[in-house]
């Protein structure tokens, strides 16, 4: 008799041990599809919030215009003051690094002076971009005279010699940033 008492304790064990194996795996599982599922949409999220706080610029901030559009010296200053500060982070010719986006990226250059300027100035500190409104309003200006190169229209190809584009459109170019010279330069000059 008591050689079946102590059988079924033993198989009551292995069932019980059995069950706590099973809910010990489930509750893993459910963790870690959590854990993958909150990983998954932190990388969506970062990759579609990169350039959003362009829209997130009031539409007060978007509508103002460069005092300096237009104005090659400003452009020069500009370039200068990109040195100084902006390098670091957007890379030597603005097309991004690891610490910050690409400024050359249709998002940017579609967007108006005045949201570039509203960026400068109140920064994107939850993605790294410092406020530099410690900068004066003019030099803020002149780097996003020096950042922006407004989408000129191509005139110089015939319309129905470019492929997609139907006859009586226009399609605009963004040109490509040209090369800054060097701080080293910049001293001797």
């Amino acid at each position: 008799m008591k050689t079946g008492y102590v059988s079924f304790r033993a198989v009551r064990r292995i069932g019980l041990a059995t069950i706590g194996a099973a809910v010990f795996g489930i509750v893993v599982l459910r963790i870690s599809t959590a854990v993958a599922q909150k990983q998954g949409a932190a990388t969506d999220k970062k990759k579609k919030s990169t350039y959003a706080a362009l829209a997130e610029a009031p539409e007060k901030a978007r509508q103002r215009k460069n005092p300096f559009e237009g104005d090659p010296q400003a452009v020069a200053a500009g370039g200068k003051l990109f040195q100084q500060h902006c390098v670091e982070c957007h890379g030597e010719k603005a097309g991004g690094t690891s610490k910050a986006p690409s400024l050359l990226r249709e998002e940017v250059q579609a967007s108006t002076p005045g949201a570039l300027f509203w960026i400068i100035t109140n920064g994107v500190v939850r993605r790294g971009m410092p406020v530099w409104s410690k900068l004066p309003e003019q030099q803020r200006w002149q780097i996003v005279a020096d950042c922006y190169v407004p989408a000129v229209v191509e005139a110089s190809i015939p319309e129905a010699s470019i492929p997609g584009l139907a006859v009586g459109e226009q399609r605009a170019v963004i040109p490509q940033r040209p090369q800054l010279a060097s701080p080293a330069k910049l001293i001797r000059a």
